[in-house]
């Protein structure tokens, strides 16, 4: 344990996590790495998407008039933590605003990230608070996870696949230069089963933003895969960049601005809306199979 990052487990399966940007940064069990490493050519491993997810038009935030710059994925993920607790077994973090962030995101806001082990399995839980008395907070917030791909060594990439809990048929969305496409694309899913290949990600993410799934498998047929399930994220972002032995599978409450977007913040699609003193929450959680 440092003053920067924490590592916990139940000796079935191990995880480490940073005060920068509350970033799940390992997570191994039976002596395997299960997340990417972080290197080129991404450098990131499970960023924390606050609070925007995507893009904006102009990197621009629209709220009452005025315009605030924003880059892509928002700024919790260059940020430092505070730790609330750590323990052998997890740790929880907050990041609230500052007056660096409210020249970013005119809000008062508490964004608190735990982080637990148990049963073999880790669990990722998010809560956002609106704190101010007067004011109705508008946010959205995105996990990040990038697996290793493969997930052997010795078993080529596209004998992987990720197969859904549940069927799914409906089409997908896809980005142009970071910006939702207004149209729907045929869904590459055949039936509960998406056969990976790096070919599917040239035009960058697949976007399901209305899966019928709460749950999937990731995982090499007949061999070792990763069981990932999810609560109170509506959409999901599967991606990679090519050429990387990753691949990242994103629970998101949100997604990038429409190409040509120019309304308010609180109206982009997939923004959360809190009272004041109102929380939202949501988790995932992962594990062997």
């Amino acid at each position: 344990m440092t003053e920067d990052t924490h590592t916990f487990g139940d000796g079935r399966l191990a995880a480490s996590v940073r005060a920068h940007g509350a970033e799940l940064c390992a997570l191994r069990a039976d002596g395997r790495d299960l997340l990417w490493c972080g290197g080129d050519p991404w450098r990131r491993q499970s960023p924390v998407l606050f609070p925007i997810v995507g893009r904006l038009v102009d990197d621009a935030a629209w709220v009452d008039g005025q315009a605030y710059r924003m880059t892509q994925h928002g700024f919790a993920r260059d940020c430092t933590f505070r730790w609330l607790e750590r323990d052998e077994t997890g740790c929880r973090l907050e990041l609230s605003d500052t007056d660096a962030t409210r020249r970013i995101y005119p809000f008062a806001f508490s964004l608190v990230i735990e982080y637990r082990i148990e049963q073999g399995r880790l669990r990722v839980g998010y809560c956002v608070t609106n704190p101010d008395a007067n004011r109705v907070l508008p946010a959205s917030l995105g996990a990040h996870p990038a697996f290793v791909w493969p997930l052997a060594a010795d078993v080529p990439k596209d004998r992987h696949i990720i197969e859904f809990d549940q069927p799914e048929p409906e089409g997908v969305r896809r980005l142009k230069d970071g910006l939702l496409l207004p149209e729907s694309f045929p869904t590459p899913v055949v039936g509960r089963v998406l056969h990976l290949d790096e070919s599917l990600f040239a035009a960058d993410a697949l976007i399901f933003d209305r899966p019928a799934s709460t749950g999937l498998t990731y995982r090499i047929p007949d061999g070792p895969g990763l069981r990932l399930t999810w609560e109170g994220f509506p959409q999901l972002g599967i991606w990679m960049k090519p050429g990387a032995d990753f691949v990242c599978i994103e629970p998101w409450h949100g997604m990038a601005s429409p190409v040509g977007f120019k309304g308010d913040f609180s109206t982009r699609p997939g923004v959360f809306h809190l009272q004041p003193g109102q929380e939202w929450r949501a988790s995932w959680q992962v594990g062997c199979i």
